[in-house]
């Protein structure tokens, strides 16, 4: 045995060092919370050694105590500044989790950051994520994809201040009832079913307290059911199965979606096989028009009485707490919550 092939024997191996990010600035925050802590139980501590970092929904990234202090109480306080954007870069992370959801985390805000500071990072990059978050960028782009999607409309803030008769006209072409969504948030936040016309006011008013654009977006025929696939990969990703969610509301809005027992998820969907195999067609093609990478959660409705999918939107950094829709699905398709959160840390060295 050689004195190379000796040493190599008795070294152990060398860990990757990985920045988790959570918290965040949007509405998510305390599911991005929830999330971290079960990436950081999962992350195998033989390959990986983890740091954890809470962004304050101030926006301050919090000293190791008051990160520690945040992921145990689901609550962030303390000080914090700057300087860890500074420590991202100078203690040299082989790769960055940022598990931030909405808007500055999920939209292509820290991914821009990290991608300037030349470290890998898991999920998609600035383009994927800044498209895949801003609704009406991911109508236009999937509509040139040929990826069918329900009737929608856009207004902008200034629209409705001064001229909101067009606004309502837009409406009407629609027909109600129908939705009223900011263009830039998730977890259902600001969204409002409109039965009628004189409910219009008032859904708009909360949208646009949110964001200064605003889809109006068509109800189908006959009330839907959700269904949603995982993709995990890079330039030739895979789908999960399909699962479906079944809740006791007139739409999956906040409540719905953040309260126990009031959704319930079925894995695999009970579906027809070629209509869950055209959706996962569908969602792989919807992940590489909008240039994804590593992960992503997409979501339709399917219309049982006509046969119809329209994807409904395209989620790059979706919920991940171990009983989370993705981790669900890729669980079904016999991947451990461990074996993909490690699958996904790689495929961020890989791709960049």
């Amino acid at each position: 045995m050689s004195l190379l092939s000796a040493g190599s024997a008795i070294l152990p191996p060398v860990k990757k060092r990985i920045l988790l990010l959570a918290g965040g600035q949007s509405g998510e925050h305390e599911v991005s919370l929830r999330s971290a802590r079960s990436v950081l139980s999962a992350l195998p501590r033989d390959q990986f050694d983890v740091t954890p970092v809470v962004i304050s929904p101030q926006g301050r990234w919090l000293a190791p105590g008051d990160t520690q202090r945040a992921l145990e109480s689901g609550e962030a306080q303390g000080g914090g500044d700057l300087v860890l954007h500074r420590a991202a870069t100078a203690e040299g992370y082989d790769a960055v989790f940022p598990l931030l959801h909405g808007p500055m985390g999920e939209d292509g805000t820290i991914q821009g950051l990290l991608t300037l500071a030349g470290i890998p990072f898991v999920g998609s990059g600035v383009l994927g994520s800044a498209v895949s978050m801003d609704k009406v960028m991911t109508k236009q782009v999937l509509a040139s994809a040929g990826v069918p999607q329900v009737a929608w409309r856009l207004a902008v803030r200034r629209e409705w201040q001064t001229r909101p008769e067009e606004v309502r006209a837009r409406a009407g072409e629609l027909g109600y009832p129908l939705f009223v969504k900011p263009a830039n948030l998730g977890s259902s936040v600001g969204i409002s079913k409109v039965n009628h016309a004189g409910e219009l006011e008032r859904a708009l008013d909360l949208a646009f307290d949110l964001d200064r654009r605003v889809i109006l977006e068509a109800m189908t025929a006959h009330k839907p059911r959700e269904v949603e696939v995982g993709i995990l990969g890079n330039d030739a990703p895979i789908a999960s199965p399909v699962g479906e969610l079944r809740f006791d509301a007139d739409f999956y809005d906040y409540e719905t979606k953040y309260t126990e027992g009031r959704a319930t998820m079925h894995i695999p969907a009970p579906l027809p096989p070629e209509v869950a195999e055209r959706v996962r067609t569908l969602a792989l093609a919807a992940f590489r028009a909008l240039d994804c990478a590593g992960l992503a959660r997409v979501d339709f409705f399917y219309v049982e009485q006509t046969g119809e999918l329209f994807l409904n939107e395209v989620n790059t950094m979706p919920g991940f707490t171990t009983t989370s829709m993705y981790p669900k699905l890729f669980e079904a398709a016999g991947l451990s919550y461990s074996e993909l959160v490690t699958r996904l840390v790689e495929l961020a060295l890989e791709e960049r």
